[in-house]
């Protein structure tokens, strides 16, 4: 398969790949920074709504109706095109941040349900799974910076693989059938998938002026990967 390139690059020589040594580094380092601040800001959200009347309110929501997980499903899902486009944006940089914030927002949201269970019945798989996922993380990482591969063969692998897991999600919802250890084994590994394909994108095909879409996407691996571990601890005897 030949590489793919970013749609929204220009011109090579914006493309950070392509860039003088000092402008990749510093795109390099802006992206991380971003991310340690979508994660940071996550969580600070996260808190606010646990301890919050949303919290029981949601959980109440989604009991009453099989169907409440597709609304927030569907609702996340639109939130996310929106936040993508504009954190894709070339010409308002507060536009970028607007999007990071929305999706970083909109995560928080969805991952309210869960982290409440997890509180209220098992709440040491919450530490558990947020330092397992960055070990994961960073092993990965490491990975592609090392190496210097380019993983954007992967991108058919991960939309097919993502089509299928949402195809499998809402059936269990609307049929009510469980999604067992070896869908939630699967997902961690789709997850590992996208931390290697985002973070192969951030050294290959972004822009040096593109690091807050980049954080938006290594963030969205990551919440992903922390999701199904998370599920996998909780659902450990």
């Amino acid at each position: 398969m030949s590489q793919a390139v970013n749609p929204y690059a220009a011109a090579n020589f914006e493309v950070a790949a392509m860039a003088a040594e000092n402008e990749r580094a510093s795109f390099i380092t802006k992206t991380y920074l971003h991310l340690v601040g979508a994660i940071g800001a996550f969580i600070l959200v996260e808190a606010v709504l646990l301890n919050s009347p949303l919290a029981p309110k949601m959980m109440e929501m989604l009991g009453r109706s099989q169907y409440g997980w597709l609304m927030v499903m569907g609702g996340f899902m639109v939130v996310s095109w929106v936040a993508n486009s504009w954190a894709l944006s070339a010409v308002s940089l507060s536009k970028q941040y607007l999007g990071l914030s929305l999706y970083v927002v909109g995560e928080a949201i969805v991952f309210l349900p869960l982290l409440y269970m997890a509180k209220l019945s098992k709440p040491e798989a919450i530490p558990a799974a947020a330092i397992t996922t960055l070990g994961l993380f960073g092993i990965l990482t490491l990975v592609v910076f090392i190496t210097r591969k380019d993983f954007s063969f992967l991108r058919s692998i991960l939309l097919f693989g993502g089509i299928a897991a949402c195809g499998l999600i809402v059936c269990a919802i609307v049929f009510g059938f469980e999604l067992g250890p070896i869908f939630t084994y699967a997902m961690i590994a789709l997850a590992c998938g996208y931390i290697l394909y985002s973070t192969s994108n951030v050294m290959h095909h972004y822009r040096t002026t593109q690091y807050v879409a980049a954080a938006l996407a290594l963030f969205a691996a990551v919440a992903m990967m922390f999701w199904y571990i998370l599920r996998l601890f909780m659902s450990r005897d």
